[in-house]
C-alpha cells in the first residue's frame, strides 16, 4: 500500500513557479527523503501534503484521503514536526505531552500514561518533570518529536529534524527515525544533510526549481554520476609522466591520475602491476566512491538545504 501519492502537483506564488508537476509515491512503512537547494519547493510540498496549502494543479493523497477534499481525514492520519521545536518552555516535558494528549481528546489518565510512555521512549524520563526552558536543544527536539507521536499517526512529516543539533543528538534522532519506520510508520523527511538522507531514506527525490530531477535509492542515484574511481599518487613527476602516457589519461593532480574502476582488489592489483611494468612507481592508492554530495552537485549545481 502507498501511504502518499502525488500526481502532477504544481504551485505558484504570483509569477514564481514553486512546484511544477511533481509526481511521487511513498510506500507505507518506509522513509522518504526530499532534498533540494534553497527555494527548491521542499517545504511547499510538505505543506500541501499536510493540508496547510492548496495545490494549484494536480492531486495528492495521504493514506488514500485527498489532501483537499478530505483534509480533515488527512489531519487525523499525520503529524508534522517543523524545523523549530514547537514546545511550551514554561511547562514541564510531561505537561507538554499531556496537553497535546488532552487536545487530541485523550482522557486525563490516558494522556498521562501516553506521556510516560513517550518520555521513556525518547530518553526524557528523568527530565520529564523539569521545565522545558532548562532543556538542551537536543532534548527539545526529542520532546517536539514525542509530542507529534501522542496519537501514533501512521504518517509523519519531519522538516529538517536535526538542524542545529550536535553530532550525538543527531545520531539519537536518526535512531528514533529508524525505529519509527521499523514500527510501521511512514516518514517523509526533508533535510539539509545529505548524509542524513543517505543513512535514513529508503528512497530519495531531488527537486530543483520546483522540478524533480532525480528519484531513486541512494545507491541508484550514485550510479548516475559514475562508478568508483581509483586515484594513484606517484613518487615523482617522471613517474607521473610515464603513467599518463601508458594510461592515456590526464593528470588529476600535481602527481596523481584518476582511473575508473569497479573497485575490486583484482582490478586494482592489475593496475599497480601495469604501473610497475612501465616504471611508474606508485606512492599512494585511494579508492573514491560516489557520494550523495556528488549526486546533488551534478544534478542541481546548488547547495543542499
Amino acid at each position: 500500500m502507498d501511504a502518499i501519492q502525488v500526481h502532477g502537483v504544481s504551485k505558484s506564488y504570483g509569477s514564481q513557479r514553486v512546484l511544477d508537476g511533481i509526481d511521487l509515491t511513498v510506500p507505507a512503512g518506509t522513509v522518504f527523503g526530499l532534498l533540494g537547494p534553497n527555494g527548491a519547493g521542499k517545504t511547499t510540498l510538505v505543506r500541501i501534503l499536510a493540508t496547510l496549502v492548496r495545490p494549484d494543479a494536480g492531486r495528492a493523497s495521504v493514506m488514500r484521503h485527498d489532501v483537499v477534499s478530505e483534509a480533515f481525514e488527512v489531519r487525523r492520519k499525520i503529524s508534522l514536526t517543523g524545523q523549530y521545536a514547537a514546545v511550551d518552555e514554561l511547562q514541564t516535558g510531561r505537561e507538554n505531552l499531556v496537553m497535546v494528549g488532552r487536545l487530541c481528546r485523550l482522557g486525563r489518565r490516558a494522556a498521562g500514561q501516553r506521556a510516560v510512555e513517550l518520555l521513556e521512549r525518547f530518553d526524557l524520563a528523568e527530565a520529564g518533570r523539569k521545565l522545558v526552558k532548562t532543556y538542551s536543544g537536543g532534548m527539545r527536539r526529542r520532546l517536539d518529536l514525542a509530542m507529534s507521536l501522542v496519537t501514533a499517526p501512521p504518517v509523519i512529516f519531519l522538516d529538517e529534524p536535526t538542524t542545529g543539533l550536535d553530532p550525538r543528538s543527531r545520531q539519537q534522532m536518526w535512531s528514533f527515525v529508524r525505529s519509527l519506520a521499523a514500527g510501521g510508520s511512514t516518514v517523509f523527511l526533508t533535510t539539509q544533510y545529505l548524509e542524513e538522507a543517505d543513512q535514513l531514506a529508503d528512497r530519495i527525490m531531488l527537486i530543483d526549481h520546483g522540478v524533480a530531477v532525480a528519484d531513486g535509492t541512494a545507491a541508484s542515484l550514485k550510479v548516475r554520476v559514475g562508478g568508483e574511481r581509483v586515484e594513484l599518487e606517484f613518487a615523482s613527476a617522471a613517474a607521473l609522466a610515464l603513467a599518463v602516457a601508458d594510461l592515456d589519461v590526464p593528470a588529476s593532480g600535481e602527481r596523481s591520475v584518476t582511473v575508473a574502476t569497479t573497485g575490486t582488489a583484482a582490478e586494482v592489483r592489475e593496475l599497480l602491476q601495469r604501473m610497475d611494468k612501465v616504471g611508474a612507481t606508485v606512492d599512494k592508492v585511494a579508492i573514491h566512491r560516489p557520494t550523495l554530495d556528488d549526486v546533488f552537485f551534478a544534478l542541481t549545481g546548488g547547495n543542499p538545504r
